[in-house]
């Protein structure tokens, strides 16, 4: 009973520190993108407008919600919550000083919450009746499969080489050799398969504000449209940190991990601050045409060299 106090307390602090780090990086965002287009920012609520994000919460909770006659209301209402929750649940997967949970599957339940979360942005956009939600969810639908498939095959290639599916385990085999010196193709087509499946700029297609008003999360306001919003930017820390422990494997004992993933979110701010929206067609093309023959081709190459050297050692 005791461990599992300590176990439940362990996660509740963690997500209390993802809750924080996900209102201060949207700070960060608007600070960066303000400089991006040469303008301060926030910079009047506390210090440098620190305090801007906790305004933004208690605007945005404490706002009139208003309901339409048409709504699917249970799965209207159901949606936001089970994309937060999904958001802050995968968290569990990072080897942290305390393992929570030690999954040796972690791989595969990583692609199966990001596949759910997908039905609920379809629900989300659905559930509103409004033609405008049920484009951005249409869109999120086809998106967000076609970029799976390329994420799932390069995780795939980091199975075979490592020979586990736990994420731990492609920690510590990256203590002498980070892998991105010699899979750094993959690193970029994991980065752009990264972007289109947070639905991020320049592949925000399901909220393409100049097409679809604000694509599936339209007819959202107040407390629902804040979960949506808490949801997203969780998500893009995960990410952040997910390319870290893959491609550089550095260990939570030290701080350089904690400034490259400040990089990596950096680098999402600066793509949506200076590329323009990718056009749908090209965005398909690329995922099927480009990155999936490329994917299939360098997994046919780890698995010859991997054949090749255990016959030597054989």
């Amino acid at each position: 009973m005791m461990n599992f106090i300590l176990m439940f307390m362990s996660y509740l602090v963690l997500l209390i520190n993802v809750l924080i780090g996900v209102a201060f990086l949207t700070l960060y965002e608007r600070k960066v993108l303000g400089y991006v287009q040469a303008r301060k920012g926030p910079n009047k609520m506390g210090f440098l407008g620190i305090m801007q994000p906790f305004n933004d919460a208690i605007k945005l909770f404490s706002k009139e919600y208003i309901l339409s006659y048409n709504f699917n209301y249970y799965i209207y209402m159901i949606s936001p919550l089970f994309m937060l929750l999904l958001s802050l649940f995968i968290w569990v997967l990072m080897p942290f000083m305390f393992n929570l949970w030690e999954m040796n599957l972690g791989v595969l339940f990583l692609l199966s919450v990001l596949s759910i979360s997908v039905y609920f942005t379809m629900y989300s956009g659905w559930s509103s009746n409004s033609i405008y939600s049920l484009l951005g969810a249409l869109r999120a639908i086809a998106q967000t499969i076609s970029y799976e498939v390329s994420l799932a095959l390069i995780l795939v290639i980091f199975i075979f080489l490592i020979d586990s599916f736990n994420f731990y385990d492609l920690m510590i085999f990256q203590l002498n050799l980070p892998m991105l010196i010699y899979l750094i193709p993959l690193f970029f087509m994991f980065l752009v398969s990264s972007i289109a499946e947070l639905n991020r700029s320049p592949f925000d297609f399901v909220e393409g504000e100049s097409e679809l008003v604000s694509g599936f999360n339209i007819e959202y306001a107040s407390g629902m449209f804040a979960f949506l919003f808490l949801a997203e930017y969780s998500m893009i820390l995960f990410f952040s940190m997910m390319w870290m422990l893959m491609f550089l494997g550095f260990t939570w004992f030290n701080m350089f991990s904690y400034i490259f993933i400040m990089m990596f979110f950096s680098l999402i701010i600066l793509i949506r601050g200076t590329y323009p929206r990718f056009r749908y067609d090209m965005l398909m093309g690329l995922a099927w045409k480009k990155f999936l023959p490329f994917i299939l081709t360098y997994l046919i190459f780890i698995l010859g060299v991997k054949f090749l050297f255990y016959m030597i050692i054989v």
